[in-house]
């Protein structure tokens, strides 16, 4: 039975504000839910209906409060409800700006899309990236649309929001930093490490002056072929594909 102080406390959770105030978030399906169990987040509570849990389990041996469907259609974020649903504590985690020194690490320069940034924290699980340091202009991890596109790898990647700038700026000249630009190099004939910061930029406007100025290495994705009238630019979330991908190449 879901109750209708459980119900309020869920829907509050779309907006930014309440999701502060709480420390919670939600995430929904078997994959996404069972995943963040697994890497050790905390599950405050798990809603689930019969037919979901006559065929599933939650992990950890997580209680689970059995809702019907309308119940959980009510709840959810989603059109179409994925049988079970989940509030978990956010995470906190200590900034290491020492990161880039050491590893490959990703830098978000206001990218607004809660989609995209789902994304690009799942594409940075995909190639073993784990920390992404975010502007305070970016999208917010744990909207419920972003929690979804990471589908679970949220629990793998520590997201970081600060002053980008001045962390680029503690940093210049002790690890490359990487940024995508159109007038840039071709990134298929440069010299890539496999530390650094890759910086990406916003969907609109690129990457902004006040993190531009910090960039030592100015990258290009050549389009195909070369000189032939394209699209103006790529997504983010699929321009960040692209490179993560070559700087990976680079060290199998």
């Amino acid at each position: 039975m879901l109750s209708k102080a459980t119900l309020k406390l869920i829907s509050s959770l779309d907006q930014k504000k309440f999701r502060k105030e709480s420390g919670l978030f939600v995430a929904e399906g078997g994959k996404c839910v069972n995943d963040l169990i697994e890497c050790g987040m905390k599950a405050e509570r798990v809603l689930a209906t019969e037919e979901w849990l006559a065929g599933h389990a939650v992990k950890g041996g997580m209680d689970v409060t059995v809702v019907s469907d309308d119940e959980l259609k009510r709840a959810s974020f989603l059109r179409t409800p994925q049988g079970v649903l989940a509030l978990f504590r956010q995470p906190k985690y200590d900034i290491d700006n020492e990161a880039p020194k050491k590893r490959l690490c990703l830098a978000l320069d206001d990218v607004q899309d809660p989609g995209n940034l789902g994304t690009i924290v799942r594409i940075a699980d995909w190639f073993g990236i784990e920390e992404i340091y975010c502007s305070h202009g970016c999208a917010d991890i744990y909207n419920p649309k972003t929690v979804q596109a990471t589908m679970g790898a949220i629990g793998r990647i520590r997201i970081f929001y600060t002053d980008l700038p001045m962390l680029l700026e503690s940093v210049k000249g002790e690890t490359p930093i990487y940024g995508t630009f159109l007038d840039g190099e071709n990134m298929y004939g440069k010299q890539l490490e496999n530390r650094g910061i890759i910086l990406m930029g916003n969907e609109g406007k690129g990457i902004g002056n006040e993190c531009a100025q910090h960039i030592s290495e100015r990258l290009f994705i050549p389009n195909y072929p070369e000189g032939r009238s394209t699209s103006e630019s790529l997504n983010v979330s699929t321009a960040t594909a692209i490179i993560c991908s070559e700087f990976r190449r680079r060290t199998m």
